[in-house]
């Protein structure tokens, strides 16, 4: 059965909860982004004050064994600055079963990074690149065997579950999926899942029309589920970035040395007509800036997205571009906002991108909601210094793509089950 956070009795119970802490960090082990261990605070809080105590568990980076740039001992002081209280640390996630019991109400552990272990991920480590298929087979049959162990020995720590790492609800890893099982009435989501649910279920499931999508990036590929599910959600859908020329070279533009995947182009094409067959109207960046090179310094022109000369490239949408979408975007009631528009982290190219995100702060302020998910996204609109001026920026950019394909995530699925 699952709980809900507001109404369960965390009195005297020791509660695990899945945070995402894989936060930046530099040469000197400080963190120079502590977004995600901000965002989990609320959650936290919550547990404490409500007579409980708090079992933290994340992953750090992808380290192949136990290695100390990857120690989630480095984040020790953020957590405590944050959370105003003392952090205990387990230095082996497997062997906190004293630390766990002795734990007071209001009293925190931290378990060290749980990917030091292959089990949390299950997947085999350390395998040779030739090694045969039935080696693999059977080195990964003993990592699922012995996950089952690692995931038992993590819930045995703990009375409750709380899932508040919306960043890997798209993995079926031990901490997100599996130790679920072990709490059949004792789980729930913490703050941050319940926001990201609520917030991408009211572009999904319950929108204000009209509805606009802006998806950008260099990839038609890593966005063809997305591309393909939201046709039956939207009304318009604004197709930015370099993925814009693999549209254009499969309808007979000419694109120069702009980014284009080929083999994508048949797809690209079923999209268009899908789109027309079902109402939606699409945007092109129809007037482009191009470049002579793939540089902040290179010489530049506008020209037609179909008509690029040749040896010249592709690089943001030009002003005349942004207007039209600009229109679009202010008609809108929902919007959603995925992928830079042009090659964001070059200045010269960055024009289009940060004035799409104006133009979302503008949307908001006239009551429409605005969802902003994927880095260069976030980022843009972090830059123009608008991230409390838009309704929603999501925490999850694997997670959230893939909720946007109306893919079944396994972290989500196993607090529902």
């Amino acid at each position: 059965m699952q709980q809900n956070i507001d109404t369960y009795n965390f009195n005297g119970k020791k509660v695990i909860v899945r945070v995402d802490f894989n936060v930046p960090l530099d040469e000197n082990f400080k963190i120079t982004d502590d977004t995600r261990i901000r965002a989990a605070i609320p959650t936290l809080k919550k547990v404490l004050e409500g007579g409980g105590a708090l079992i933290l568990m994340s992953h750090l980076g992808r380290p192949k064994g136990v290695t100390d740039k990857f120690s989630l001992k480095h984040i020790i002081y953020k957590i405590e600055e944050l959370l105003g209280t003392k952090i205990e640390f387990a230095p082996d996630c497997m062997k906190a079963q004293d630390q766990a019991k002795n734990l007071q109400p209001g009293q925190v552990l931290l378990l060290e990074n749980l990917r030091f272990y292959a089990e949390e991920e299950g997947k085999p480590r350390g395998l040779a690149d030739d090694a045969s298929d039935e080696v693999k087979k059977e080195a990964k049959t003993k990592v699922k065997e012995s996950q089952k162990e690692f995931t038992k020995t993590l819930a045995s720590y703990a009375d409750c579950y709380i899932n508040d790492a919306f960043g890997t609800a798209h993995r079926a890893h031990a901490s997100t999926a599996l130790i679920a099982k072990y709490f059949p009435n004792d789980k729930m989501f913490g703050y941050i899942m319940q926001k990201e649910i609520l917030n991408i279920d009211k572009l999904l499931k319950t929108p204000q029309h009209p509805v606009t999508a802006i998806i950008g990036g260099s990839k038609v590929s890593s966005k063809i589920g997305i591309l393909q599910n939201l046709l039956d959600k939207v009304d318009n859908m604004i197709i930015g970035g370099g993925m814009a020329f693999t549209f254009a070279k499969a309808q007979g533009g000419k694109i120069g040395t702009s980014i284009c995947e080929d083999d994508q182009m048949p797809l690209a094409l079923d999209i268009v007509k899908a789109a027309k067959d079902k109402g939606v109207k699409l945007y092109f960046p129809d007037s482009i800036v191009v470049a002579d090179k793939f540089d902040n310094d290179a010489k530049t022109q506008r020209c037609k997205n179909t008509e690029v000369p040749d040896g010249w490239m592709g690089m943001d949408a030009a002003q005349d571009t942004i207007d039209e979408w600009r229109k679009v975007i202010l008609a809108s009631k929902t919007i959603l906002w995925n992928g830079p528009v042009g090659v964001f982290e070059m200045p010269a190219f960055a024009s289009g991108t940060l004035q799409v995100a104006k133009a979302l702060a503008e949307a908001t302020a006239a009551g429409a909601f605005t969802l902003i998910g994927g880095g260069d996204s976030v980022a843009a609109i972090n830059q123009m210094g608008f991230a409390d001026k838009v309704s929603y920026i999501s925490t999850g950019g694997g997670a959230m793509l893939e909720y946007l394909e109306g893919k079944d995530l396994p972290g989500i699925a196993a607090i529902r089950e």
